[in-house]
């Protein structure tokens, strides 16, 4: 079973975060997620999250701190997701490895499918943020 680390991006400006839509070939093309990628051998996960952040779209990212690892198990392989909370630092974003991005509220992060593997992370955030609407519906 093949390992995976994917260092992942939860990028924020101005109260919102940035959000991805994968294109439509893409595996669970058309889902959102955070912008990141695989770590190459011997790279370390902050300098994957730069080169990536770079690649995907062409922005700079100060990270403010890890959160919650992930593992999840997919048919073919098994992921680590490695989340990282971030803050924009440069550059605006462009639309290079994803079809459509945009800058939400973390309370309006439910309304957008993401990845199996994203739902603990989605709560996280979501509870960080401290969005006190989202506690009274549950």
């Amino acid at each position: 079973m093949k390992q995976i680390d994917v260092a992942i991006a939860v990028v924020k400006r101005d109260g919102r975060i940035l959000i991805c839509q994968r294109k439509p070939e893409d595996t669970f093309g058309g889902l959102w997620e955070f912008p990141g990628g695989k770590r190459e051998p011997g790279e370390s996960l902050e300098a994957c999250l730069a080169r990536e952040m770079m690649e995907e779209l062409a922005i700079e990212i100060k990270i403010v701190r890890k959160l919650t690892a992930i593992e999840h198990q997919y048919p073919r392989s098994r992921i680590t997701l490695h989340p990282f909370l971030c803050e924009h630092a440069g550059g605006e974003p462009k639309l290079i490895e994803c079809q459509q991005m945009k800058w939400v509220k973390a309370e309006e992060l439910p309304g957008h499918q993401f990845p199996p593997a994203n739902e603990s992370l989605l709560m996280e955030i979501i509870q960080e943020a401290g969005d006190s609407s989202l506690k009274q519906d549950e």
